[in-house]
Order: C-alpha cells, then sequence, then structure tokens
C-alpha cells in the first residue's frame, strides 16, 4: 500500500515537472517566433524599401501561415518525434533566413552587370526585363516565402504540445487551451521585450543566429526529456550535434559573411553598418582614380546624401531661411544628426544653435573618430562637416522632436530661424513631424520676423506629398509660405517649403533686403529667387488637396504612394 502510494507520488511529481518543462519550452518558443517574426519584418524592410509596407506585409503573412501551420498540425501523428523535427527545421531555417533574402535580392541585382561584363556589353544594354526582371521579382517576394514557412512550423508548436501535455496526463485537460496559450502569449510578450533592448541593435543575420540556437537546444531538451516516447531518437540527437556544429561555425563568420553580402547590396563599399535602436546606418565609399572618395549615408536603405552634392542641398536648406529672417543670433535645427546643415549655419557666425536629434549613434558617427579593425572610419565624415559638433555654440538635445519642441516651449525659447531636415515621411511616426499639429507648436517658437525652411520631399517623383507640406504649414498658422527646388544630381529634382509669420514672404524678403551669404556657400541670391519659379501647373494642383494630421497620416500615404508607383515604373 506504501509502495503504491510513494509510486503514485513519484509518478504525480515526474509528470508536473515535465508538464512545467512543456509549459516553459512553449513559452520560450513563442519568444522566438515573435522575434523572427520581427526580424524578417525589418529586414525585408530595410532590402526592399517601403518601410512600412514590407513590415505590415510581413507580419500580415506570418500570422496567417501560423494559422496554417496550426491546422496542418493535425497531420502529424506522433506529436513528441514531430515538435523535435519541427524544432531542428525552425532553427536551420531561421539561422539562414536573413542570409539566404540577403544573398538572392544581391544576386538579382547583380546578376544583370555579371552578363553584360561577361558578353562585353555596353551599359545601356544591359538586360533588365524577361527572366531578368522576374528573377528580380521573385527575390522581392522571397522574403514573405521565408517567412511564411517559418510562420507555418512556428504555427505548429502549439498544437504539439497540447496534445503532448494530455498525452503526458492521459486524460483530456480542462484547461489545457488556455494553459498553452497564456504561456504562449506571456512568452511572446517577453521576446518582443528581448528584441527592442537587444536584438535591435544588432546584425540581423548574427539576430537570427541566436534565436535559431535557442529553438536548437529547447529542442534537444525536449528530446532528452521526452527521450523514451521518441522514436529514432539516436538519428535526431546525431541531427541536434550536427545542427549544433553548423551553427558554431557559421557564428564565428557571420559578420564577414554578412558584410560581404550587404557590400554586394550597394553599388560602393560599404566602410560602416551599424544597427541603432532607431534605424540602419550604413557608409560606402567610392574611389575614382586619385580624386577624393565620394562617400555615401543611407538610412534603412535610403540614401540621405553624398559627399559629391551635399553641399548644394544644404546650402538650399540653410541659406533660404537665413536671409528671409532678420536676424540669425539663436537657430533651430530639427534633424540633422550628420551635422552637415549645423557647418553651414555656422557659417553665418550665430551665437546658439540647438539640434534636435533622437539617435545619439548618428550623431556619435559625424561627432567623433570611430574605428573598425584599428582603422577610422569615419574621418572623411568629421572632415566633410567640419568638425561642426565640436563647436561650444552648438547643443545636442536627444529625443523624439514631437516631445522635445514641447520642452523647448515651456522654457520659453525663441529662436530667429528655423530649419527642419528630417527623413522623408515613410514610416507612420515620422508623419507626426508632417502634421498640422507639430507645425502649430514649432510656430510657437519662432520669432515674429523669422522664417522656417523644412525639406519637403521631391516635387517630381512625390508631387503631392511635397505640396501637402505647404498645405500644413498653412493649416498651422503661418502667415506666407512658399515652396522652391533644385535638382540635387543625387536625389534628382529636390524640394524644400519655406515660412514666414508677418510682414513679407520669404522670397520678397529675400528680394529685398540684400544680405551678403558666406564665401563658402556655393549659392547666390539670383539662384535662390529662381528656385522659387515652378512649371506651370504644379503649385496649382495643390487645390485637389488637405493638410496633412496625426489623425490621417495623410503625408506617409501620399509618399508611399508616389515612391511605389515610381518603383513600378522605373521596374517596367
Amino acid at each position: 500500500m506504501v509502495d503504491g502510494l510513494q509510486e503514485k507520488s513519484s509518478f504525480k511529481l515526474t509528470t508536473f515537472f515535465i508538464d512545467v518543462s512543456l509549459i516553459s519550452i512553449l513559452a520560450v518558443l513563442a519568444g522566438c517566433g515573435i522575434v523572427y517574426e520581427y526580424l524578417l519584418s525589418h529586414y525585408a524592410g530595410r532590402v526592399l524599401g517601403l518601410m512600412e509596407h514590407a513590415i505590415f506585409t510581413m507580419i500580415g503573412v506570418m500570422i496567417v501561415s501560423m494559422g496554417v501551420g496550426a491546422l496542418l498540425a493535425n497531420k502529424i501523428k506522433d506529436a513528441n518525434k514531430g515538435f523535435v523535427i519541427i524544432e531542428l527545421l525552425i532553427a536551420f531555417i531561421g539561422s539562414i533566413s536573413i542570409i539566404l533574402i540577403a544573398w538572392l535580392i544581391a544576386f538579382t541585382n547583380q546578376f544583370p552587370s555579371i552578363l553584360a561584363e561577361n558578353y562585353g556589353m555596353p551599359e545601356d544594354l544591359i538586360p533588365v526585363g524577361g527572366a531578368i526582371a522576374r528573377l528580380k521579382q521573385f527575390a522581392e517576394i522571397f522574403p514573405f516565402i521565408v517567412g511564411f514557412i517559418l510562420g507555418a512550423l512556428v504555427g505548429m508548436e502549439i498544437p504539439l504540445i497540447a496534445r503532448i501535455r494530455e498525452e503526458i496526463y492521459a486524460v483530456r485537460l480542462k484547461h489545457n487551451t488556455g494553459t498553452v496559450y497564456g504561456a504562449d502569449y506571456i512568452g511572446a510578450g517577453v521576446g518582443a521585450a528581448i528584441f527592442i533592448v537587444f536584438l535591435l541593435a544588432i546584425a540581423p543575420a548574427k539576430a537570427a543566429l541566436w534565436v535559431s540556437s535557442v529553438n536548437m537546444i529547447v529542442g534537444f531538451i525536449f528530446l532528452a526529456v521526452r527521450w523514451r516516447k521518441i522514436s529514432n531518437n539516436i538519428i535526431l540527437a546525431g541531427l541536434h550535434i550536427f545542427l549544433a556544429v553548423f551553427l558554431f561555425l557559421l557564428m564565428q563568420n557571420i559578420t564577414n559573411i554578412h558584410q560581404s553580402l550587404e557590400n554586394t547590396l550597394y553599388k560602393d563599399e560599404v566602410v560602416f553598418s551599424q544597427n541603432t535602436d532607431f534605424q540602419h546606418i550604413t557608409l560606402t565609399k567610392r574611389q575614382i582614380g586619385n580624386a577624393a572618395p565620394i562617400h555615401t549615408l543611407y538610412l534603412n536603405g535610403r540614401s540621405q546624401f553624398c559627399s559629391c552634392d551635399e553641399a548644394l542641398y544644404h546650402a538650399m536648406l540653410v541659406t533660404p531661411s537665413m536671409l528671409a529672417s532678420a536676424r540669425h543670433k539663436n537657430i533651430l535645427l530639427i534633424g540633422g544628426g550628420d551635422g552637415l546643415a549645423v557647418r553651414d549655419i555656422l557659417k553665418w557666425q550665430p551665437e546658439q544653435i540647438d539640434v534636435l536629434e533622437l539617435d545619439q549613434k548618428m550623431v556619435s558617427l559625424f561627432s567623433k573618430p570611430i574605428k573598425v579593425d584599428g582603422q577610422v572610419v569615419n574621418d572623411a565624415l568629421l572632415a566633410l562637416n567640419e568638425n561642426s559638433f565640436s563647436d561650444k555654440r552648438v547643443n545636442v538635445i536627444y529625443g523624439d522632436a514631437f516631445n522635445s519642441v514641447e520642452q523647448l516651449i515651456a522654457r520659453g525659447e525663441n529662436y530667429d530661424v528655423i530649419i527642419v531636415d528630417l527623413p522623408d515621411p515613410s514610416h507612420p511616426d515620422l508623419n507626426k513631424l508632417y502634421s498640422k499639429q507639430f507645425y502649430t507648436k514649432v510656430k510657437l517658437l519662432l520669432a515674429g520676423d523669422g522664417a522656417i525652411a523644412i525639406q519637403s520631399t521631391s516635387p517630381y517623383h512625390a508631387k503631392d506629398a511635397f505640396l501637402t507640406v505647404g498645405l500644413t504649414l498653412r493649416a498651422a498658422g503661418f502667415g506666407f509660405v512658399e515652396r522652391y527646388h533644385t535638382n540635387i544630381p543625387t536625389f534628382g529634382e529636390w524640394g524644400w517649403s519655406i515660412a514666414t509669420l508677418h510682414g513679407q514672404a520669404a522670397s520678397s524678403r529675400i528680394e529685398r533686403d540684400f544680405k551678403p551669404i558666406p564665401k563658402q556657400i556655393a549659392i547666390d541670391q539670383d539662384f535662390i529667387l529662381a528656385s522659387f519659379k515652378f512649371a506651370n501647373g504644379i503649385i496649382e494642383s495643390e487645390k485637389h488637396l488637405s493638410y496633412n494630421s496625426i489623425d490621417n497620416n495623410l503625408m506617409y500615404l501620399l509618399h508611399e504612394k508616389s515612391w511605389l508607383n515610381e518603383e513600378i515604373l522605373v521596374g517596367n
């Protein structure tokens, strides 16, 4: 009798231990699943462009595929063995997912040039249609194929764990569904936090390797716990050992592999690449003969400036508002973490420049030497911005501009000139920085006889978004709103908006009140005044548009639509 009770008690304890292990395993795997979802979403957005479009599509694809996987789990007869095999597959596919995506996209980008070089074709005859175009289209949907496969495998985990729990207890568990889904949701929440705090700022390929290693370890633990219940356990253990060796070797070389693949994603040599909490920064270099190297900065795969023509862009950003303002003692720069606009502002001898910048690592790249493999990789950038951040008159305020502006208002700050140099509104979070609400707050910081200039995207490639900036400034209460434009070789036709509160419009002030432009700035008064002229019908087409608001996301939607249409036209 006593032996029977002890045996029963031992059985319950063993069962409880196994069940707790299963629930813990499920929670960990849920965290891995959400990390895969975030990793693939952000990487697809970076390499394909249209960041939000790619992110939302990937998340939708993976959610659907998880549902498909949950349905397919019913087809697996042996839940224990099936679970181990699924974890092996997730670990293997997850470990190479980012590398595969990068390789295929890089290959399709380089393949036409390889063909042209091998067959001696001139550059204007490089093949782009037919099979080449279809291969490129496949490369663009390949990230979502990988996401679907991983999502389907992840979706099988919950039904299999639920079946295994009932197998252990040998009864139909009353609260089985609630327990497994509870563990899944909690684990997913923890996984999301781990991604944001730790994994967002490291290379995606390396992050994928770390997560896949967790899948492999969890699968091996499950194999050990359920050893006697799993057929072919020795073969499966051998596969785990083989995969562990593969992941170890891949981890040792992942930095070089990823760097090589990233190099092929850009036309020029990648000399610096870094994930921050907010964006992916890439710096490239092109050497042509004995001339000074040309550097290009990319944020999330989008070109931000090229050293070959940034001087013209920043002259057009800074100079008109300086000329239109009665004074230029106190300046506010929103964005501009590269220090290039700061460089040009300093030429006007202001007393103080406040810079609102979100990403501290971005400013670090342009303010102090950074070594990679023992060599300083950003010395050309420090020379380009003339070490502008080292000037004592420059005060950098880190934080989200929308909130930082409120802090400046609370402090009673007032600026002669405000310059807004933010990335295009390719993300819903950036939309708020092009909204009526934001410009209404910024207006409170501008002196009555001051001027504000805003980077406003392309009047050619994204005309409606460009015009909407001016409409939004008007809706925010600025008295005189104008636009101006010029051709920046790297970007093409580019535009800015400029506004004043009282008195006269900016162009009238520039024409009436002559102010000497610093000699280092390569544009003059006539060039600037000519930039206010547009072809007939462009400005007039604003009549069918409305202003942008936080609530309607109009700038983001217009910008996304314009550039998506542009990519379709280029692809055809």
